[in-house]
């Protein structure tokens, strides 16, 4: 004759069922894209999301919404410059994140990777669990490329999104940290000013999200801060162009961003007047058969640099006339 099982036996059972049928952690720790055991509702919310910035159908978005975000201030232009990036690109996940968290103030969980290119996320436990998206256009050709984070919350009433923010990613096709290597490089043939201005580029792109926060974010904020010291000390705007016989002065090299990519904008000060562009278009042949004296470097590896002519300095008094050229090196 078989024993009756022990109540001991019976919760056992059922707490081994419980476990079974339960597809998610429930002690604090966080799982990254493979690891995460039960995606499909995630990438269902996710489709969900992508569906209506598509469309930029707000009302759709809050049936996924919490409530907190639904009544965030400026909601619905945030959501506009979210929906403005999908509209012109089709967007595919990067990471994604589930976690149970440890503290209910904040937490910070690391990506696994190491080195500059690793990365850890610094966020406010506002759930117990809560699911983070990070999408990336993808097409991989684009230049210049943003990020659009999403961070979802189990609450009482159901998974929702509460947080929804876009940034730059990629400059010129790359991260913040490669954009700093490559600035490195730069520096160490002594074009100062491309270091200068790519080490700029890595620094706008150095948090992606608010949440994100690349291993090298200090290192690449201290080389970027010795440049500009140094590009200071060596550069006393207006620099002359002392090869061209107009002698032209440059007032200002700043990035600046194009479908192509981001490339090195020269401002310079011409005598010749602005309405004899013929004149105008061949003091900048000159110009840019010499600049590479001025400014070593500004001239190579690169598509374009582009180039702006002024009779007087600009100032943010009155608007004052210009006259644009590209210079194309590749």
């Amino acid at each position: 004759m078989k024993s009756k099982p022990s109540l001991s036996q019976v919760l056992g059972f059922f707490l081994i069922l419980a476990t079974l049928q339960s597809c998610e952690p429930t002690q604090p720790g966080s799982w990254k894209n493979e690891q995460i055991s039960n995606p499909d509702k995630f990438h269902k919310l996710n489709d969900e999301l992508l569906k209506q910035l598509k469309v930029n159908d707000e009302k759709q978005l809050e049936n996924i919404m919490s409530n907190d975000f639904i009544n965030t201030l400026y909601k619905n232009r945030h959501i506009e410059l979210v929906s403005n990036r999908v509209k012109v690109n089709d967007y595919i996940l990067l990471d994604e994140y589930y976690v149970v968290n440890r503290y209910i103030s904040g937490d910070t969980i690391s990506s696994g990777v190491k080195g500059p290119a690793g990365y850890s996320l610094t966020y406010q436990g506002a759930t117990h669990e809560m699911y983070f998206a990070f999408f990336v256009p993808k097409d991989k050709t684009i230049p210049n490329q943003d990020m659009i984070a999403a961070v979802y919350c189990k609450y009482n009433y159901g998974w929702k999104l509460s947080q929804l923010d876009v940034s730059r990613y990629k400059v010129n096709g790359k991260t913040a940290p490669e954009l700093c290597d490559q600035a490195r490089e730069c520096y160490s043939k002594g074009f100062l000013i491309d270091a200068l201005n790519i080490s700029s580029s890595a620094i706008d792109c150095s948090r992606p999200s608010d949440l994100w926060k690349y291993n090298s974010e200090e290192d690449m904020s201290n080389f970027y801060n010795k440049v500009l010291r140094e590009a200071y000390g060596q550069y006393k705007f207006p620099v002359a162009i002392k090869q061209v016989s107009t002698h032209p002065r440059i007032i200002r090299i700043m990035n600046q961003t194009t479908p192509e990519g981001v490339f090195p904008m020269i401002y310079y000060v011409s005598s010749i007047k602005l309405k004899d562009t013929t004149a105008i278009k061949q003091e900048n042949e000159n110009i840019k058969k010499m600049i590479g004296q001025t400014l070593p470097g500004i001239d190579q590896d690169k598509k374009y640099v582009l180039y702006s002519a002024f009779n007087e300095s600009p100032s943010g008094i009155k608007t004052v006339d210009h006259f644009d050229m590209i210079a194309k090196l590749k």
